[in-house]
């Protein structure tokens, strides 16, 4: 594996990893909270055969630069850093997409910006819903019943707004332990990833997705239509995002959806990579 620094739009360092032939397709890989880009490290190790794979550190994690300002963490702002490490790893070329947790909620929005949602070839969305089709679906598209359980699940984001608290508990490791009881969730069976350590400063400089992002676009929600081919990836005991937000929140602006509810837990990806592997290879190929 190749390692490489990118210049972000406002002068920070992102750390950029690729493997596999850069002459492959490529295929860029984009991470959530609170990992950094080594949750991928499963599903790149089966890929890097057949495609040009490559995973960054989002902007506050891991190797990345972290912005001094809560702006920096906007989404308009994470989307210019996709933008940028395509364009210094992929020459020119269009690439296949796959991201997870905040890194699919992301990525959502670069499917609508007209340069760089042209570039994009296929997107494949794990446990991370857009926040507009998100907003939109629990006014009312979605099932009562399924929209309470969502809200229930997702009693983090609230508390993510409050002021010190959050830093306190998670420099105390509050957060790992919940990370560790979420990978824990459905069948004991599955494969099960090893415990990874979190590391403080990566946990609390990701409190800022939450405060930069989710107020104002669950207020004001407005979702776009999207041209790409999209693929979710719902797992069915996933702890944080219910498979009937998954599934059913995009349905109404994505011209070309599939939807595949698979079995595994909120993390997935590392637990059972060869599953998303096949997945993402098989729904390339029909696109």
């Amino acid at each position: 594996m190749s390692t490489r620094n990118v210049a972000t739009t406002d002068g920070l360092n992102l750390a950029v990893y690729e493997a596999g032939d850069p002459a492959d397709p490529t295929l860029v890989a984009v991470h959530g909270y609170p990992d950094d880009h080594t949750v991928w490290d499963g599903v790149l190790e089966l890929l890097a055969a057949d495609f040009h794979v490559v995973t960054y550190d989002v902007r506050g994690a891991g190797a990345s630069d972290a912005p001094s300002r809560r702006s920096g963490y906007r989404i308009p702002q994470l989307v210019a850093d996709l933008g940028a490490v395509i364009d210094a790893t992929a020459a020119g070329k269009n690439v296949h997409l796959i991201a997870h947790d905040w890194g699919s909620i992301q990525c959502w929005d670069a499917l609508r910006t007209d340069a760089l949602g042209a570039r994009i070839l296929s997107y494949t969305s794990i446990s991370g819903p857009s926040l507009d089709m998100a907003g939109r679906w629990l006014r009312g598209a979605g099932h009562p019943v399924s929209t309470l359980k969502q809200l229930a699940d997702s009693w983090y984001v609230a508390a993510f707004q409050l002021p010190r608290l959050p830093e306190l508990l998670l420099s105390r490791g509050v957060l790992g332990k919940a990370v560790a009881h979420s990978k824990r969730a459905g069948d004991a069976a599955r494969p099960q990833a090893v415990d990874r350590h979190i590391k403080p400063r990566d946990a609390i400089n990701g409190l800022e997705l939450y405060r930069a992002n989710f107020t104002g676009r669950m207020a004001r929600p407005r979702p776009a239509p999207i041209q790409v081919p999209v693929q979710v990836l719902a797992p069915t005991d996933d702890a944080h995002v219910t498979v009937a937000l998954q599934t059913q929140a995009p349905a109404p602006y994505v011209a070309t959806l599939t939807s595949h509810v698979i079995p595994g837990n909120h993390w997935v990806v590392e637990q059972d990579p060869e599953r998303i592997a096949r997945h993402i290879v098989d729904f390339i190929k029909n696109v």
